[in-house]
């Protein structure tokens, strides 16, 4: 026993440690952003391919030309114009050869 330890136990004082041990944590985690939200407003021009919406659910739903992803993403499936009408997102389509929906634009 050193000196200090003996003063100590004779005092009635427990020795404790002064730093902390290692160990493990509840912090450090966090998940990546997943950018939802409307990327192509009514108007806009619409490629091929090209997301409208990013959602959770289905808040929009596919209308004329849109495909609707596994993760419930809007896509366009030609070019056109966007046009959100009734809760449902349409494409007017660019090309003249294309049919057009009769209530859409």
């Amino acid at each position: 026993m050193t000196p200090l330890a003996a003063v100590r136990a004779i005092a009635g004082d427990s020795v404790v440690a002064h730093k902390k041990g290692q160990g493990s944590t509840k912090n450090g985690r966090d998940s990546n952003p997943q950018f939802r939200g409307i990327k192509l407003y009514g108007g806009q021009a619409a490629k091929a391919g090209s997301i409208i919406v990013r959602q959770c659910g289905t808040v929009w739903k596919p209308g004329y030309l849109v495909h609707m992803g596994s993760d419930c993403t809007l896509m366009a499936e030609a070019a056109g114009t966007v046009v959100f009408k009734g809760g449902r997102v349409h494409i007017v389509p660019s090309d003249p050869n294309t049919p057009r929906m009769a209530s859409v634009g």
